[in-house]
């Protein structure tokens, strides 16, 4: 018989309800700096800013609040429905998580068990929304 692994192996994070906007990634065990956090073979689908610009407003949302956007592109996943942990991080100024060039995300420091797990995303896209939102709160 094949041993295979409990789909638990390697995950690190689960979502739940963030005091820094709406859902946020959180640690259910603590997380060892340099670790990769999700999938790093997950595909990004690159969109050009045209194909969406006359969709209804809350597909554009979908766009605006979880792709990478980055010279009139937007990196998404494949699917919206898709969706996985990773394109769930809250942006923070002193992020827990960084994210390399081929956008693998790994633990910046150690991340104890319960923190929620942020990025700066101003670092690898233009988040037109993250100034809205620092601008909502002033």
């Amino acid at each position: 018989m094949t041993r295979r692994s409990l789909p638990h192996s390697n995950v690190y994070t689960r979502l739940k309800p963030s005091a820094i906007h709406g859902v946020g990634v959180f640690a259910i065990r603590n997380i060892p700096k340099g670790t990769q956090l999700f999938d790093g073979n997950e595909e990004i689908t690159w969109v050009d800013e045209g194909q969406i610009a006359h969709l209804p407003r809350r597909l554009r949302e979908m766009y605006e609040d979880f792709c990478i956007i980055k010279d009139g592109q937007y990196g998404c996943p494949s699917n919206f429905n898709g969706l996985t942990m990773g394109w769930y991080l809250n942006d923070s100024s002193t992020p827990n998580v960084i994210v390399d060039e081929n956008y693998n995300m790994y633990a910046a420091k150690d991340i104890a068990e319960g923190e929620e797990l942020t990025i700066d995303s101003s670092r690898f896209s233009e988040q037109p929304y993250r100034q809205l939102v620092a601008e909502a709160r002033r």
